[in-house]
């Protein structure tokens, strides 16, 4: 029972990863930035928080057994609420977290109406609504389908354990920028804006061609960059 959760949840968690990763590339393109971005502080096709939030659906989608409400549409909202309350919860403790040890910002809210600190706000928590609506009709009732076409098809089983493999490698790349992040942070008592930096990256500090794989890495001595990011017009 405990080794079924497990390959569910690390399943799901790679799943997640990389649809949210997807969406992320799309909503950028075309809604906010209006170009491609390479979303996330990962160099990879992956965005953990939505990893981690596909596992959390997973888990509350059981809690639809026992909410006991009449009529079922008011129980499914419910569940829905619930759901994407949990996910900005997510959202909420990791953005405190990053904020508090490394004093870097993944996404900012700032300007969206009633956000909290620029890491939640109701839109997105209405966005978390609308994706939990999505898993649980068109996701859910086929996860133990896929998790036994999984343990069949040992391609695809390899293929996750492919993911795992580069994903760790990838955490601790990445990690190994944001500790020089922080570091300068610190330093300035500043916050960065991780996408902030990106695009100044990109587009104004190094003046090349902007990368879409390996975005952060620059051609400069890494604190220069960050100086002239600091000391931007």
């Amino acid at each position: 029972m405990f080794m079924n959760i497990f390959l569910i949840l690390t399943f799901l968690f790679a799943i997640g990863g990389m649809t949210g990763w997807v969406i992320e590339v799309f909503y950028r393109r075309f809604v906010s930035q209006k170009h491609w971005v390479n979303p996330g502080f990962l160099t990879g096709p992956c965005l953990p928080l939505y990893g981690e939030s596909l596992c959390i659906l997973y888990l509350l989608a059981h809690l639809e057994g026992y909410l006991y409400i009449e009529p079922v549409w008011l129980e499914k909202l419910l569940l829905f609420i619930i759901m994407s309350a949990a996910i900005t919860a997510l959202e909420c403790v990791v953005g405190v977290i990053m904020l508090a040890t490394t004093h870097v910002r993944l996404w900012d809210y700032s300007e969206l109406p009633g956000n909290i600190r620029g890491i939640i706000c109701p839109l997105f928590t209405f966005f978390w609504g609308l994706l939990s609506a999505v898993y649980y009709f068109l996701v859910h009732p086929h996860i133990l389908e896929a998790l036994e076409w999984l343990s069949q098809n040992l391609a695809f089983s390899f293929g996750i354990g492919f993911f795992y493999g580069i994903f760790v490698i990838d955490l601790a790349y990445s990690t190994k920028i944001i500790m020089k992040i922080r570091n300068f942070a610190e330093e300035k008592q500043v916050v960065v804006r991780l996408e902030e930096l990106r695009e100044q990256i990109n587009y104004s500090i190094e003046r090349r061609k902007p990368k879409f794989v390996l975005s952060m890495k620059t051609e400069r001595p890494f604190r220069e960059v960050l100086e002239k990011y600091l000391n931007k017009p």
